[in-house]
């Protein structure tokens, strides 16, 4: 059979190529419209199967094994890869002037002996008998049986935890929310940090600094996270400032490796099974280096789609910073003297 004679119980491969000179080309054509990946780069991969090739080749006159077509574009350089995350669009030009810029505020912040806290929402959790990524030891043979399939359950839902990261204190706070993450629930959840923590520590707080990214619930341009925050400075009597990451930097953001990648490091493995375990599971977090977590529920119902009108922006204390002021902005209490 031919096809053993291409695999080596025939003519060696040298002479099989010799008779069927237009081979060795061929594969390349083949796959180059198929080709992924970094032109600059030089290896490539092909998301064709390797028996879709040999029967192609076949067609064009040169039969030929699967194993063949592999060893082929092996040597042309091809490989089988992965995807690779790389492209990470258009860099911000006043992005390292921006974190300069924050680290100067949060600085004469901490000098001043008022908090600087650093807040995002993490993706939604499922909660119930679900695999959660990472391991833990157990004994051999005998992993935690989950469900196939990750489909909401109804009673159960999803949790949408608001972390709080005091950059000072090296303390978390997170607000595991039932409904919608939006601003309001956003404000709220600094509103039970301050009630739960910031007054214990920071008796003489006056001010606050918040860092956060410039999406998500708390963005930039999210007209209802600047009311809520309103709201929160004239029931305080504290000055709000708030200062942005630009856009695509999230990774930066101090609470991603100082507070949830460690949470995240310690429920590894184990399935969210109810609300009051994710809250267990939370606080039980702590590091070497003095972490420590408080998490709480909020069973608040919190509206979608709540839209802020031109009036109601006009009517806020906001003023922006000289620098970037749709990045850096303070919320003063109604009524306060500038």
């Amino acid at each position: 059979m031919l096809f053993n004679a291409v695999n080596g119980n025939g003519p060696r491969r040298s002479q099989f190529c010799a008779l069927h000179p237009g081979l060795v080309p061929a594969p390349k054509r083949l796959v180059e419209p198929v080709i992924r990946g970094d032109p600059v780069r030089p290896l490539t991969w092909v998301s064709k199967s390797m028996d879709n090739l040999a029967a192609a080749l076949t067609a064009m006159g040169h039969p030929i094994s699967a194993d063949t077509v592999r060893s082929e574009l092996t040597k042309l350089g091809f490989s089988r890869q992965h995807n690779r995350k790389a492209d990470k669009g258009s860099r911000h030009p006043d992005r390292n002037a921006q974190f300069e810029y924050i680290n100067a505020k949060v600085k004469a912040a901490q000098a001043a002996g008022q908090p600087v806290i650093s807040v995002d929402t993490k993706k939604k959790e499922l909660v119930g008998n679900h695999r959660n990524a990472g391991s833990d030891y157990r004994p051999k043979g005998s992993p935690l049986r989950v469900k196939v399939h990750d489909f909401e359950d109804k009673e159960l839902g999803k949790v949408a935890p608001y972390r709080i990261y005091d950059v000072t204190a090296n303390v978390g706070f997170v607000n595991i929310g039932v409904t919608s993450d939006t601003a309001e629930f956003a404000v709220q959840s600094i509103r039970t940090w301050r009630e739960r923590m910031g007054l214990q520590r920071y008796p003489q707080m006056r001010e606050l600094t918040i860092t956060a990214d410039c999406g998500g619930s708390n963005g930039a341009r999210v007209r209802l996270w600047k009311v809520e925050l309103q709201k929160f400075a004239d029931e305080t009597d504290l000055t709000v400032h708030v200062h942005h990451f630009p856009p695509g930097t999230s990774k930066w953001n101090k609470i991603e490796h100082r507070l949830f990648c460690h949470i995240t490091q310690n429920w590894r493995g184990k399935p969210l099974m109810d609300r009051v375990a994710i809250v267990e599971l939370i606080g039980a977090t702590t590091t070497k280096t003095g972490l420590k977590v408080e998490c709480v529920l909020d069973t608040r119902i919190y509206k979608k789609g709540i839209k802020v009108t031109e009036a109601e922006m006009a009517k806020l204390s906001i003023t922006g910073d000289a620098y970037r002021p749709e990045w850096n902005y303070t919320i003063k209490p109604r009524g306060q003297k500038n």
